[in-house]
């Protein structure tokens, strides 16, 4: 049985016994600590400064952040990002040891009555996922979201003990991609970059390297979002077409085989990455095209180098942030090439492509606002400054004390206040 089948079997049970449990808590289940594993560490708890799920796990617990604070000091460095936190969520502030654990205490002014059911929540933070994934089974955890190493997976599915969510991430959107700098040679060519589309086999990686948890991305919007069509141009491996779109390209092997060479830059913190860069080496150079990898010790290492859009291709992943104006539009409009990562910092330009963003960006009938995304879609997907290639498979395990886990589509970057622990 497939995992995805298993996965739907168990979110339906899930929804069946949903309707027979009260969403309250009950008043002996009230209190306890929630701890929650996390492998990325935030740099201050002020998410309207920066993003991504280090930041908003416990950010969102807190809100709102603040966007200036009226004293003249630099947002982005003011202290209070990090102590005397001001918020009107379900937690209030307690400690915040950096690369260690962020501690919330319950909020007894909440807006909503007898609210958060918790008193406690915990972010403990270590790099490694096998020492979170341990850390669950012993008890040590009670969330650890955002998991998406097949191999914790798989170890997770097996373990009847652990609940096994995979509801909770159509906001957030992530994809895994394999990005191309189009301003430089020879990937300036829409068609040396279909060429490298056709040499890959998505199917593949989706089912050897995800363990079949991930699924198929072809656009650049996520399946989750009513915004993404599937009526657009797909690549399915096919080495004789890539090598006659490189032959026309002017690309011909030389007297060794070699067309060009280019190199994979490999954003840390995922094994998904790696195992995509190493696996497109390989068939890159089943036509005739030197690869290398270029990975890198640390990610402001890896950021400073795409802000400078120093690279040639790089296996990558991005959020898609729930709506395309805020997690899709940076990646593809031409006003946003900056050196900075995450913009558009494949160089990508199509006068088009903006005119359809922009338009989107002020719609306000949704009808027209999918037919403005889905030619953005199939535009993107013919020039192809960016190879998607899945949807990156998270998952939230949680212990089976855990009740009402969240399965928003922001899963635990939304408040954390109906959720309380089985006594």
């Amino acid at each position: 049985m497939s995992h995805r089948i298993v996965r739907f079997l168990a979110a339906a049970g899930a929804a069946v016994s949903l309707l027979a449990v009260p969403f309250a808590a009950q008043a002996e289940n009230y209190g306890g600590t929630l701890r929650i594993g996390s492998f990325q560490s935030p740099r201050h708890l002020n998410s309207a400064v920066q993003s991504g799920m280090a930041t908003t796990i416990p950010a969102t617990q807190l809100f709102a952040s603040l966007l200036r604070y009226d004293d003249g000091q630099d947002l982005n460095n003011h202290p209070r990002n990090l102590e005397d936190v001001v918020g009107s969520g379900p937690f209030k502030f307690k400690s915040f040891v950096p690369g260690k654990e962020v501690i919330l205490e319950r909020f007894d002014d909440y807006f909503i009555e007898d609210r958060p059911y918790l008193d406690r929540v915990v972010v403990q933070i270590n790099e490694d996922v096998t020492t979170l994934f341990l850390g669950l089974q012993q008890d040590n955890l009670h969330l650890v979201p955002f998991m998406a190493d097949s191999t914790i997976l798989q170890m997770a599915e097996s373990n009847p003990a652990i609940q096994m969510i995979d509801q909770g991430y159509d906001g957030v959107g992530s994809l895994v991609w394999l990005g191309i700098n189009t301003q430089r040679e020879p990937f300036d060519d829409v068609r040396v970059r279909q060429a490298l589309a056709y040499a890959l086999d998505k199917d593949f990686i989706i089912e050897a390297l995800a363990a079949g948890y991930a699924n198929r991305a072809d656009g650049p919007i996520h399946s989750g979002s009513p915004y993404a069509t599937d009526d657009r141009k797909t690549y399915e491996q096919d080495h004789a077409k890539a090598k006659a779109l490189l032959d026309e390209a002017g690309l011909t092997p030389d007297e060794d085989g070699v067309r060009f060479a280019l190199t994979i830059d490999i954003m840390p913190g995922s094994q998904m990455y790696k195992s995509v860069a190493e696996y497109a080496r390989q068939e890159f150079k089943q036509l005739g095209i030197d690869a290398q990898l270029r990975s890198f010790s640390d990610f402001p290492s890896y950021a400073e180098k795409m802000a400078r859009h120093d690279y040639d291709v790089v296996s990558d992943s991005v959020w898609n942030w729930g709506d395309p104006v805020i997690g899709v539009h940076r990646t593809f409009h031409s006003d946003n090439i900056k050196n900075i990562i995450w913009t558009n910092t494949q160089g990508y330009k199509n006068e088009r492509v903006d005119e359809l963003l922009d338009q989107a960006t002020v719609e306000l009938d949704e009808e027209k606002r999918k037919e403005l995304y889905k030619e953005f879609q199939q535009i993107v997907a013919e020039e192809l400054p960016i190879i998607h290639i899945s949807e990156r498979p998270h998952h939230t395990l949680a212990s089976p004390a855990v009740a009402n886990p969240p399965q928003t589509i922001w899963g635990v970057l939304s408040p954390l206040d109906e959720v309380y622990l089985e006594q």
